[in-house]
């Protein structure tokens, strides 16, 4: 059995088996990508809820593991070379569990840099801009008079709908015909977007036909409906 004492984080969330890659997480759209894609590929894990109520997200213990202090984190007692590995960052954990299995990601290469560039792109511009535009839309943002700030979050969320719904046409996937790490990064953003942020209307999304169907297809895979609930919430 692995030991993973080491690892302070293990003090405050206990291994119940240290043997599986143990999450860190809440069901957030970052968080949720690990969780789906734990599940697509049906790797055993421990799933434990990070409670921002509860400003565990500061405490020493996670910190320790990620000192970004945001989730997901993650930790693998059989990362490489057999040795346990701890990893902070979303789309860093989505490329390392991809390539560890060799699964949801193109093993040609020129292929394999095309998905990339499309979980960058969900890093550096749908991430940031959808969650501001939730921030200015949902959330604080609602005490701010001057309207520009969530406007120019809203123009760039549509840009970026954009972006997306014209590469989408004529594929069922980011990559095409394979389902990827890509979509896995792209979609519960668009989700959150239209659902929680409640900012459907607000930028649109009925004019982007391709994205609402490939979102539609994500939403009925089994793996992404369980892993959109996990951790689950107390």
């Amino acid at each position: 059995m692995t030991d993973l004492s080491a690892f302070p984080i293990t003090q405050k969330w206990p291994a119940q088996d240290p043997d599986r890659l143990q999450l860190y997480s809440l069901p957030t759209p970052n968080g949720v990508k690990v969780s789906i894609l734990l599940e697509e590929l049906g790797l055993p894990y421990e799933p434990h809820l990070v409670r921002f109520d509860h400003d565990d997200q500061m405490s020493p213990a996670f910190l320790s593991l990620n000192p970004n202090n945001k989730i997901p984190a993650i930790l693998d007692p059989h990362g490489p070379g057999g040795q346990p590995l701890a990893l902070f960052e979303s789309g860093a954990i989505l490329v390392y569990l991809a390539e560890k299995t060799g699964r949801f990601i193109p093993q040609d290469a020129a292929a394999r840099y095309e998905c990339l560039q499309w979980v960058m792109f969900q890093m550096g511009g749908i991430g940031p801009m959808f969650g501001q535009l939730g921030f200015f839309h949902k959330f604080a943002g609602k005490d701010y008079e001057d309207k520009r700030p969530r406007d120019r979050y809203v123009a760039e969320s549509r840009r970026l709908l954009g972006v997306l719904d014209r590469h989408l046409a004529g594929r069922d996937w980011m990559l095409g015909a394979d389902y990827s790490i890509a979509d896995i990064a792209i979609f519960p953003w668009v989700r959150n977007l239209v659902g929680f942020y409640e900012a459907r209307e607000l930028v649109g999304f009925d004019d982007f036909a391709n994205v609402a169907r490939v979102l539609a297809a994500f939403v009925e895979r089994p793996a992404v409906a369980r892993g959109l609930l996990i951790p689950k919430r107390d």
